[in-house]
Parts: structure tokens; C-alpha cells; sequence
């Protein structure tokens, strides 16, 4: 691609618009229409609940079937997100900042007072479009916190699958591919089988809607986690036997882990006397989970997360560090969050913490994350 096309792929086309809307819009009806598990969410301040309709997978499924159908008849290549991913890059970068816009300002202009609609303005413009001024927004019946995670992950697969379909026709989907593909594809899926999970996560518990979540979940997770299958697309890597079955069972390791540390905390949340590996959870002052995966360190759900990442980027080989983008940056921002967990449970757990000194605190599963 020469200079002058690369420019003119930066800027958002009306295709890529309609495909991102359509998608959204798709998204939208799915979410309101199918059938799904309803999930109370976390308690807020205010003592009130919001409720989710966790159908992801179902949503999942049919936009799976759909796509099918249409390449199946011609109506759609199976490489069209692959074929424009800048320009779908640019429209989706191009529709989050709009979006956050929109949310500063009818967030200000609020006069609900509930926990989710109540607008936090700092008198920084900045940092309140940044963070976002309120907790749950919706629009025309639309939890958008919650739809933005899903459209995120969604996209997540299908970029992918574009990129197989590429790599497929161009006869390069060796084993390297298939092992990336394997494992992002199995990752996304649980996570709509376990979505639920994600009602009590601190993105959905405590962070506010702002630019922050909104390119995160649109643009930084679909877009930036994909590098490793563009990079196989463009260049071929030849794993040994041993490598892939050492590739394998990191991910492996890392989905165990994740997953089972995951559980436990949603299931302790949702009924604290469940039993955890057969037994009844011990507690550390009545309140804090220190049995299971959180009796053995604070953070293995973090840990398993770390692992995950790097099996994705593993079929990359070593010959360049750009295929570790994704497991650095998440090694980076659970350091981050797990200062961040460390001290709002510091002083939302003061007591228990004067009492018997360093606590074992139930983190926070990030967005990738998802």
C-alpha cells in the first residue's frame, strides 16, 4: 500500500460506517429480542440492582449463522474486515470518541440521583470525559456499558475469522495459525458461555462509562489484540512439535486457572457459604474469600489471565516482539489494577486489615477481557 491509499484508509469510509452500525445496530435488537439467563447485578450504593439479559451466546451463535449465509450465497466475502481493517479501525476510533462526547454531555445534563444515572463531575473536563460522569447510561432501554464489552469481544472473533479466511485462500494457515485461532476463538466463546461472570467485575461494579471503557471495549481490545493474527497473516512461522505442545499447555494452565478463580469469586459473591473445593470457604474476618485459588494467592485469576495472553502470541514465534504486544500490555495494566485492588480494599476493609494485617482481597477480573 503506498502512501497516498494508506491516508485514504485512515479516514473513516461510508462502508466501513455501515458495516460498524449494522453490527451495533444487529447487536442492539439481539440483546433486546433473544431469549436469555436474567442476572441481578451488584448491589449499588443507592441499595438498588440493575439486571442483565446474558444471551451473548445465543447473539453469538445466530450473527455466526448469518455470516455464514451470506458468504455461502455471495452476498459478503469472508475477508471483508480483513480486507478494510484500517478503515473499520478509523470509523470505529471515530465513532467512540462521538460517543463519549454524547455521553459527557447528557451525563451533565442528568437530574436522576439513582447510582447509575446520578452524574460525578470533577469540574475537569478532561477527567470526567476521560472516566465518564455516570455509572450505568443506558440508551433506549440499553445497558451501553455492558453492550460495548460484548460488541468488543464479538469483534474480537470476527476479525479473526476474517484473518483465517485470508490465510486459508492463501493456502498459509499452517499450524501457527490454527493454534491462535484455536485458542482466541475458545477464549471468547467461554466467555459468552460465562458471561455472567462479567456482572461482577469492577468495570461493571465501579468505573464510570467514559473514553476510557468505550475504546477500550471497541477499539483497544478488538483491534489491538488481533495483532498476532495479522502478523501471521503477513508472515510465516514453523512451530516444532514440542513448541505447540508446550504452547498448548500453557493455555491450558492459564484457562484452569482464569476460569476456576473466576468462578469461585462470582459463586462466593452470589452465595458465601457455597462450598469451594468441596469445603466451606474460610473467611478472613467473616468477609474475604481466603479458601479455593484466593487461599493460595490474591491475584491467580490475574495470573491465568497473563498466561492466556501469552499462548496467543506464542504461534508468533520469537523474531519480533510485536506479536507480545497484547501480553505485555496486559502484564502492565494488572499491575496497575491490582495496586488499584489493593487499595480500595485497603480502606473499604480498614478493619479487618488493622486486625489481621495484610489481606487476601477478591480482585477484580479486567475487561479482555476481557
Amino acid at each position: 500500500m503506498d502512501s497516498a491509499a494508506a491516508l485514504a484508509a485512515l479516514l473513516p469510509s461510508w462502508s466501513a460506517a455501515v458495516v460498524l452500525l449494522s453490527y451495533l445496530g444487529y447487536l442492539a435488537a439481539a440483546g433486546a429480542i433473544l431469549p436469555g439467563k436474567l442476572v441481578a447485578g451488584a448491589l449499588l450504593p443507592d441499595s438498588s440492582r440493575l439486571h442483565y439479559r446474558c444471551n451473548g451466546l445465543l447473539s453469538l451463535i445466530l450473527l455466526l449463522g448469518l455470516c455464514a449465509l451470506g458468504v455461502y450465497t455471495g452476498w459478503m466475502s469472508p475477508t471483508v474486515i480483513a480486507d478494510h481493517g484500517i478503515e473499520l479501525l478509523s470509523a470505529t476510533f471515530s465513532f467512540s470518541v462521538l460517543v463519549t462526547f454524547l455521553l459527557y454531555y447528557s451525563g451533565l445534563g442528568s437530574r436522576h440521583r439513582s447510582s447509575s444515572l446520578k452524574p460525578h463531575v470533577s469540574g475537569s473536563f478532561i477527567q470526567d470525559w476521560w472516566l465518564g460522569v455516570q455509572l450505568n447510561p443506558h440508551f433506549m432501554g440499553v445497558d451501553l456499558k455492558f453492550f460495548f464489552v460484548r460488541a468488543g469481544m464479538m469483534a474480537w472473533l470476527f476479525i479473526n475469522l476474517s484473518l483465517f479466511a485470508k490465510s486459508y485462500l492463501a493456502g498459509s494457515a499452517n499450524l501457527s495459525v490454527i493454534l491462535y485461532q484455536f485458542f482466541c476463538a475458545w477464549y471468547i466463546v467461554d466467555y459468552f458461555v460465562h458471561e455472567e461472570f462479567m456482572t461482577s467485575t469492577w468495570d461493571i461494579i465501579a468505573e464510570r462509562l467514559g473514553f476510557m471503557l468505550v475504546f477500550g471495549d471497541l477499539v483497544f481490545i478488538p483491534f489491538t489484540f488481533t495483532i498476532q493474527g495479522w502478523w501471521l497473516l503477513r508472515n510465516k512461522v514453523e512451530l516444532s512439535l514440542l513448541a505447540a505442545i508446550l504452547n498448548c499447555f500453557i493455555f491450558l494452565i492459564g484457562y484452569l486457572v482464569f476460569r476456576g478463580a473466576n468462578k469461585q469469586k462470582h459463586v462466593f459473591k452470589k452465595n458465601p457459604n457455597a462450598l469451594i473445593w468441596g469445603t466451606p470457604p474460610k473467611l478472613v474476618g467473616g468477609k474475604l474469600l481466603a479458601s479455593g485459588y484466593w487461599g493460595i494467592a490474591r491475584h491467580c485469576n490475574y495470573l491465568g489471565d497473563i498466561m492466556l495472553a501469552l499462548s496467543f502470541s506464542l504461534p508468533c514465534g520469537t523474531s519480533s516482539v510485536i506479536p507480545y504486544f497484547y501480553p505485555t500490555y496486559l502484564f502492565i495494566l494488572l499491575i496497575w489494577r491490582e495496586r488499584r485492588d489493593e487499595a480500595r480494599c485497603s480502606q473499604k476493609y480498614k478493619e479487618i486489615s488493622l486486625r489481621h494485617g495484610r489481606i487476601v482481597v477478591i480482585s477484580e477480573l479486567p475487561t479482555s477481557i476481557k
